[in-house]
């Protein structure tokens, strides 16, 4: 029992057992790596360096690698600075264990002042102690103050020789310009794909765990470039794995990833408007564990890379095994610009949404709808050349539409398929309304083309001031909604073919609507029917009585 509690103590994580020694170890930072070699064996070091790159790309390994190929001084401590091995060297040894008093270590995340500051620039003056130069690292270095930074200045633009400044940092932006003009900078890069892969093949093998190539190329993409990220990862998957083997469909399931040929058939089902396999495809991915944020991320990239393809045949995409690789060629030859252009707007907007969304999955399924729908509009530079080339021509819609377009907006009439317009109807525009020239009219026109709710507000909510075959004048009631001349306007011309002018005039004296001048009417009818002996009589024996309606015999009307 105490040895493996001791072997668990001692077991350190893959990032820290395998972090790079030297120049040689350090992947796909190949220029940065022959540029400080050729500075160290020519001698030509400069005072300060910045590195600067995403997180997990080797920034502050470079810079303890920088630290001891400067102060290396061999087996017998007489070497010459080196690009080399350092293995053999008991102060690179103190320095890579953060123990060396000449190598200082700071995070500027954590101090930020100026008085950190003070402490590095009262010790700057000193010679070192048992190696040729003091080396001050400053990680994060974006995160200091700008009295930190000023303060800094002068000693970073005129150091004592025996001082070496190496700064690391994520947010180069933030760093001022006075100190990256002091400064050579170093950016370094996201480690490729297949750099990472075989980095991790080579661990496994010294781990004595056998894994998958597919399994490890899935963690190297997981990694997104960052070496650090990618240990971690597999570390994990390590773990995971039963009798030391990794396999691809443990790791998909660690990951939360998505079958990338799966993804092809999503998105060639979805623009090709088959609704229910778009969809069975998203539940077979969510019920495999596929986070539907990463099933519509993977689709982003699988629709840029078949956009790739439409432009170069032979591009390669990472992100497909070779069998994959084939079938979207081939999808790229059936798909257009304008189609792909389309499906990365309704993916990308759908992302967002989906951020907000309490169900991502109900969330997911309806953007896939909304990608299929998007696929069968026709692309708008084609529409409008078939216009001009007679192809397409305006048809009236039959029914109502929202009250905003006039409920008879003229639409388009095609027959679309696959995305791309088929073949075209042309149909003539007809008007066989007439024009009302009565408010009763016009109210009636307004019903009969199931626009109540406009039918409503001419009745209620309007006095008509002037009407006449192509013109119209009202004073708007404040029940009116403000839209509504315009509102009007475009329906009275989209059914009778005429140039309405309906224009709004000033509140005035002695105009009523239609519904307050039948109430009125109504009203002096009643009194007079109160001024009749017979109902006169009637009201006196029964004093609460109210006259509601008067009902004409047939034989009056």
């Amino acid at each position: 029992m105490a040895e493996t509690a001791q072997k668990q103590e001692e077991y350190r994580v893959l990032a820290r057992k395998y972090r790079p020694q030297n120049f040689d170890e350090l992947i796909g930072q190949d220029a940065l790596v022959r540029t400080l070699k050729n500075a160290i064996e020519s001698g030509r070091i400069a005072h300060a360096f910045m590195l600067t790159g995403i997180r997990g790309t080797g920034k502050t390994t470079t810079a303890r690698i920088i630290a001891k190929a400067l102060n290396y001084t061999g087996a017998d401590g007489n070497a010459d600075p080196t690009t080399g091995d350092m293995s053999d060297c008991e102060t690179c040894k103190a320095i890579a264990e953060d123990r060396h008093p000449d190598v200082m270590e700071m995070d500027a995340a954590s101090r930020t002042g100026v008085d950190d500051i003070r402490e590095i620039l009262d010790g700057v003056r000193y010679a070192p102690v048992s190696v040729r130069y003091k080396v001050y690292i400053i990680d994060e270095v974006h995160m200091l103050s700008k009295q930190a930074f000023n303060a800094l200045l002068k000693t970073l633009e005129e150091p004592p020789s025996h001082v070496k400044f190496i700064f690391a940092t994520t947010e180069i932006r933030k760093v001022p310009v006075t100190i990256l003009s002091r400064c050579q900078r170093f950016d370094l890069k996201r480690v490729e794909v297949p750099t990472l892969t075989a980095h991790f093949d080579m661990i496994c093998q010294k781990e004595n765990v056998k894994a998958e190539d597919k399994a490890l190329h899935l963690i190297a993409q997981a990694a997104d470039g960052s070496v650090r990220d990618g240990l971690s990862l597999l570390d994990q998957a390590m773990a995971l794995g039963e009798a030391g083997k990794i396999t691809a469909d443990e790791v998909s399931s660690m990951l939360g990833a998505t079958d990338r040929v799966k993804i092809l058939d999503l998105i060639e089902a979805a623009l090709s408007g088959e609704a229910k396999k778009s969809l069975d495809i998203m539940h077979d991915l969510y019920r495999i564990g596929a986070d539907p944020r990463a099933v519509l991320q993977d689709m982003m990239d699988m629709v840029h890379g078949l956009s790739l393809l439409t432009v170069n045949k032979d591009a390669v995409l990472e992100a497909l095994p070779h069998a994959g690789l084939d079938k979207a060629r081939s999808l790229a030859t059936q798909l257009t610009t304008p189609q792909l252009q389309k499906a990365w707007q309704v993916l990308l907007k759908g992302l967002g949404e989906l951020y907000n969304a309490p169900n991502t999955q109900k969330a997911a399924e309806m953007i896939i709808l909304r990608l299929i729908y998007a696929a069968d509009l026709p692309d708008p530079a084609d529409l409008l050349k078939r216009i001009k080339e007679g192809k397409v021509t305006i048809a009236p819609t039959s029914g109502s539409q929202s009250a905003d377009d006039g409920g008879s907006q003229p639409r388009l009439k095609a027959i679309a398929g696959g995305g791309a317009i088929a073949s075209a109807v042309a149909e003539p525009q007809t008007f066989d309304v007439q024009s009302p020239d009565t408010l009763e009219a016009m109210i009636q026109l307004f019903a009969d083309h199931g626009e109540m709710l406009i039918s409503d507000h001419l009745y209620r909510d309007i006095a008509c001031v002037s009407l006449k075959k192509g013109h119209f004048e009202f004073i708007p009631y404040e029940s009116a909604p403000a839209d509504l001349a315009g509102r009007v306007r475009t329906c009275l011309k989209n059914w009778t073919g005429d140039a309405w002018m309906v224009s709004v005039a000033r509140k005035q004296d002695g105009f009523l609507s239609l519904a307050e001048q039948k109430q009125a009417a109504n009203d002096a009818e009643i009194n007079k029917v109160k001024e009749t002996p017979a109902i006169k009589a009637v009201l006196d024996v029964f004093p609460d009585a109210e006259i509601v309606k008067i009902y004409k015999r047939e034989d009056e009307e």
